[in-house]
């Protein structure tokens, strides 16, 4: 990896921490959002040439307080002469803590500023979204994709957020009783899965957004081992990455499940994933997560395509799609009952997404019925759905795969 990318890597592993340590020492989430850009602009580009400081952490929230001081000073000098009235400093503002207030240097205020984010005045769309944006690093236009919305829908919907935690007063503490977790969770979810599947780009893999999820995941269950939901979580992102290295070739095209090399799988995630869950469901209630975990568990246990228990899992999201219906869930069922019960009717269980405008534009809805389009052998309707499912992502590697399919077939039914 080169110097950039490297630097690259570690500022975006550094910008929630730095984010976190400048809403605990000064509040206001634009400002301190706004100070932590400017810093980490100065890093990219000054560290390249000067090199990377002894502490970059550190170096960071120096640049950054320095420019969050400087915007209370500017804006304490706009009032003054406005209103005629006598200056009042940081310090008697109660914007900069007061010396002896701030927590230890070396303290990681990420999973602090995930509670923040999910802050009980925000619906929870808009906790999701900020947690995205601020802790996730994601750009608003993938936050967006994540929600299946317009870009020009989500810009307005952070932004409030923002606004509506100043409102609030929030204080940058971690809350006393867990009614963010859900909403936590559905964060580090999609997090994982904007880093796993990167919704566009040249890459199919975003390593710095699985990683962080991980980490924010393993936080939150060293805090509450006895979650099973949590638990569920963590053995779901585990299982799912534990496949990363077989997921593309040699020349980076998407490999799916169903061909990969299962001995470049990472064994020792998917024991402590199998492990996790297990447990998990042997003594907390059911849940999403566990479900999808189990799910995983199931494909990933199987040492050969051939050896998978497809009616298990059937019966998994079939469970799933009671407890947590959504469209994604929709679409998996689809194929395990097709693997079950045949193409047709996995089909039929599509058809219920046809009215639905979450899925209107969106590539998954066609890809899986080009699939079992394809399963059925009706090969020119297949190569119509693969053709548009390619058209709608912004994948490269997908729209690349995706058109693999669609030749595969013209060519095939050629000969």
């Amino acid at each position: 990896m080169s110097t950039p990318d490297r630097i690259g890597d570690l500022l975006r592993t550094l910008a929630p921490q730095v984010l976190g340590v400048l809403l605990r020492r000064y509040g206001g989430f634009e400002e301190c959002e706004e100070a932590v850009q400017d810093a980490l602009l100065a890093a990219a580009t000054q560290w390249p040439e000067q090199g990377v400081p002894d502490s970059p952490r550190s170096w960071l929230v120096t640049v950054a307080s320095r420019r969050v001081v400087d915007q209370v000073r500017s804006e304490t000098a706009r009032r003054r002469r406005e209103i005629e009235a006598a200056v009042r400093d940081a310090s008697d503002a109660g914007i900069v803590a007061a010396p002896g207030e701030d927590a230890p240097a070396d303290r990681d205020d990420t999973l602090t500023l995930l509670f923040l984010c999910c802050h009980p005045t925000l619906t929870p769309a808009s906790q999701v979204a900020l947690t995205l944006r601020a802790v996730g690093g994601l750009t608003t236009a993938e936050v967006a994709q994540a929600f299946l919305v317009p870009e020009a829908t989500m810009a307005p919907r952070i932004s409030r957020a923002k606004q509506k935690i100043k409102a609030a007063g929030a204080t940058f503490t971690p809350p006393a009783d867990q009614e963010r977790l859900d909403a936590v969770l559905q964060v580090l979810y999609l997090i994982f899965n904007e880093g796993y599947a990167a919704s566009s780009g040249p890459d199919l893999r975003r390593g710095e957004l699985t990683g962080e999820a991980i980490r924010l995941t393993r936080m939150v269950h060293r805090s509450l081992p006895g979650d099973g939901e949590v638990a569920g979580l963590l053995a779901l992102m585990l299982l799912t990455d534990a496949r990363r290295a077989a997921r593309t070739d040699t020349d980076g095209r998407l490999v799916p499940l169903a061909e990969q090399d299962r001995a470049r799988w990472d064994r020792a995630m998917i024991d402590e994933g199998v492990a996790l869950v297990s447990e998990a469901m042997a003594s907390s209630p059911l849940g999403p997560y566990q479900l999808q975990a189990a799910i995983a568990a199931l494909h990933v246990q199987a040492p050969r395509v051939e050896d998978t228990d497809w009616e298990q899992i059937r019966v998994l999201y079939r469970i799933l799609s009671r407890i947590a219906p959504n469209p994604m869930v929709t679409l998996n069922h689809a194929v395990a009952v097709a693997m079950t019960r045949g193409p047709k009717a996995g089909l039929d269980l599509l058809a219920d997404l046809d009215d639905d405008p979450r899925m209107a534009r969106h590539h998954r809805l066609y890809a899986v019925r080009a699939h079992l389009l394809e399963m059925a052998d009706d090969h020119d309707a297949a190569r119509e759905n693969y053709e548009r499912a390619a058209r709608l992502t912004t994948s490269l590697p997908e729209q690349r795969y995706l058109r693999d399919q669609a030749s595969r077939l013209t060519t095939a039914d050629r000969r």
